[in-house]
């Protein structure tokens, strides 16, 4: 615990110091100040939990300091030091507070003896206003997720709540939802908690209050209220707070809602700001999203036609070979989409989509050698739309793609067309357990006997050998993702028995599944 004493005497207040073991008492800093008005300004940097203070002091006494300390500690336990002729003085500030005193001359055990009953008071107003704390955070929560849905079928829970929590809900009040989209669905909680706190602390400064719900992870909803509407040096200071504060847990974006007057009215705010949001993903992390610099223009003709286009042009560039116009065309779609405020994220997503599987079917039809198993496949492409958090990030997956796409094309060395037909089966097929050579064979219109030899003094390896390689390859892959358990990734890779697996995978590797996995995840 923290002890301030306040004493105009010098004398009387190293003596007091001197003569108990404060240690053992629990108090392990001790701040001295000579009049009132010193011990107020150390009171608030240092926020003793007891004051041992004298009556009687120059400037300010004790009866005025614990008035004023009441605003800002009102959990601080009071002990006063008072004469006789003091006894009638110190009703007023037993009135006032829950104080102790002990007379002068001063005897150290009657003061150990209050001191340790400071202490015992202070500890159950701290659990007090704990308790009260939590109920009413509880509370203002519920009316928090409450103001995110429409006012006249919650309006009875919506006034009694703002009731409870004494809300003082004038004519004018004033509501500002915004809502903080974060990238991660697992934020660092401690963080979390300590911004909210601090914010609700920053927002006093500007005669603001802040009710805040949590909805589906990722969305922080901050539902701010004045008495009045709020100015834009307090709106500008909000803004800036969210963004300092929120760039400790990763990416984000911030839609601000309208500014509306009374209560009824901030579901209204809440949805203004959830459209805001949903242009977000076109705009680079970290950017606030408001009606005022949303303004919609009319889009032009060329964008309707380059998203109608897009596709079968991306494809026919691919198949003639055509760098350069594929280079040009998505430039030009990156121009349309970045920061547009006209098309949805899943109508962009959708065409991106096809541009993907463009790339895959160019592939094939060209013949080049890929791998389905290295992200892909139709599942692994959507999965990969869905982790993009930005458009920034989508579209330069698909650049990357792209690039690859014509530097496989510059590298190419002809393969045989029956051998790219076997690893093109195999490809799409390795996850069948029942995936046998006659199958591949009969795919190929050729005899079992016959497609293996063939395939050995083509490629060096039996075709049972490259069948496993891209079965353990595979594994690898999906042992590096913490998501998959390893029985799912055995069948997932074509064996149906899970003890041959790991037989199979440690004479490859060198390693169980368990132990790469450990290896590869650290």
């Amino acid at each position: 615990m923290k002890l301030l004493i306040v004493d105009d005497e010098e004398l009387t207040r190293e003596g007091l110091i001197a003569s108990l073991d404060w240690e053992s008492l629990g108090v392990e800093q001790i701040f001295q100040a000579d009049d009132g008005i010193n011990a107020l300004a150390i009171a608030r940097l240092q926020k003793p939990d007891i004051i041992l203070s004298d009556v009687r002091m120059p400037r300010m006494d004790g009866i005025q300091m614990v008035e004023r300390l009441e605003s800002f500690l009102p959990d601080t336990s009071v002990i006063f030091m008072s004469g006789y002729s003091d006894k009638e003085y110190l009703k007023a500030a037993i009135k006032l507070k829950a104080v102790n005193y002990v007379e002068k001359p001063l005897n150290p055990l009657e003061i150990k003896e209050a001191v340790l009953e400071a202490a015992q008071r202070h500890e159950k107003n701290l659990r007090t206003r704990q308790s009260e704390n939590l109920y009413s955070l509880e509370k203002a929560s519920q009316l928090a997720l409450l103001l995110t849905k429409p006012y006249k079928e919650n309006e009875e829970e919506i006034t009694g709540l703002a009731d409870e929590l004494s809300l003082r809900l004038m004519p004018g009040s004033s509501f500002t939802t915004y809502i903080v989209k974060l990238k991660t669905n697992d934020p660092d909680s401690t963080l979390l908690h300590d911004i909210r706190s601090d914010f609700t602390d920053y927002l006093t400064h500007y005669h603001l209050q802040v009710f805040y719900i949590q909805i589906h992870a990722v969305y922080h909803v901050f539902h701010i209220m004045g008495n009045n509407l709020p100015s834009p040096v307090a709106l500008s200071a909000v803004e800036s707070y969210l963004k300092d504060q929120f760039s400790q847990l990763g990416d984000f974006f911030i839609g601000r809602g309208d500014t509306v007057t009374g209560i009824s009215k901030t579901y209204h705010s809440y949805t203004n700001a959830v459209v805001m949001l949903q242009s977000s993903f076109f705009f680079c992390p970290g950017t606030l999203l408001s009606s005022d610099s949303m303004e919609k223009s009319a889009p032009a003709p060329s964008a309707f036609e380059l998203t109608e286009s897009a596709v079968p042009s991306f494809k026919e560039a691919l198949l003639n070979k055509d760098q350069d116009t594929c280079t040009q065309l998505l430039n030009s779609l990156y121009e349309c989409y970045f920061e547009n405020r006209i098309f949805l994220p899943n109508q962009v997503k959708d065409i991106y989509y096809k541009l993907f599987i463009c790339i895959n079917d160019s592939r094939q039809v060209l013949k080049l050698n890929y791998d389905l198993a290295d992200g892909n496949t139709e599942e692994s492409i959507i999965e990969h739309l869905e982790k993009c958090f930005t458009y920034q990030e989508l579209h330069q997956m698909l650049v990357s793609k792209t690039e690859l796409f014509f530097q496989n094309i510059h590298s190419y060395v002809p393969e045989d067309s029956t051998i790219f037909m076997i690893k093109d089966y195999i490809s799409k097929n390795y996850a069948n357990d029942a995936l046998s050579i006659k199958e591949i064979s009969d795919h190929v219109f050729l005899s079992a006997s016959y497609v293996c030899t063939y395939f050995k003094s083509q490629t060096g390896q039996t075709l049972n050998q490259y069948l496993t390689e891209y079965r353990m390859e595979k594994a690898m892959q999906l042992l590096a993702d913490a998501r998959y358990q390893i029985t799912d990734i055995s069948s997932k890779v074509g064996y149906s028995n899970g003890n041959y697996f790991s037989k199979s995978f440690k004479k490859f590797t060198g390693l169980t599944p368990s132990k790469y996995r450990e290896k590869m995840l650290g």
